[in-house]
């Protein structure tokens, strides 16, 4: 069985993650036994492995630390790259984002606010033009529908019909 590190709340369920750094973290209610937890964990260690295993490849494919003549060549990708593709699939999808903002963000690749505004982190770039596309189409599916329901990946399939292989790419 793997170390884990233990946080106890006032949850209903527990749940497992792995983190960046690769600790496996247990969230659990306040007075769940620990060996039910014990238990909980060795079910999933098939899961656990395969995953360490995947985070580990792409960290060292798309290492977390990036120089900053790598930024800045990144940054400068983007702003070449995505308007272009946000104004073609824009064109082909009839929607059309109130702004485009490269961002530094570390934990997503797009975001679209509430006011139709759409933002992507230079670190997209590192990621092949398939992948790319996915996230600019994602994003502008937003437009459209505010959640991840049914219709919003339908939205998305009928302009990308190999978008769950496109989304692989960037796990």
């Amino acid at each position: 069985m793997y170390e884990y590190k233990l946080i106890r709340s006032k949850r209903k369920s527990i749940s497992l993650e792995i983190s960046k750094n690769l600790d496996i973290i247990v969230r659990s209610p306040y007075g769940f036994p620990k060996s039910e937890i014990d238990r909980f964990v060795t079910s999933k260690n098939d899961w656990i492995t395969k995953n360490l295993e995947k985070i580990k490849a792409r960290t060292e494919k798309y290492p977390s630390q990036v120089s900053e003549d790598e930024v800045k060549s990144l940054i400068e990708k983007a702003k070449k790259i995505l308007p272009d593709k946000v104004a073609y699939y824009s064109k082909l999808m009839n929607l059309y984002p109130t702004a485009l903002k490269i961002t530094s963000a570390k934990t997503r690749f797009g975001s679209c606010s509430g006011k139709d505004s759409i933002c992507f982190s230079y670190l997209l770039m590192r990621y092949p033009d398939e992948a790319i596309d996915y996230v600019v189409v994602h994003e502008l599916a937003h437009i459209k529908h505010k959640n991840h329901s049914k219709a919003f990946y339908a939205l998305i399939e009928k302009y990308l019909p190999d978008y769950k292989e496109r989304e692989k790419l960037l796990k």
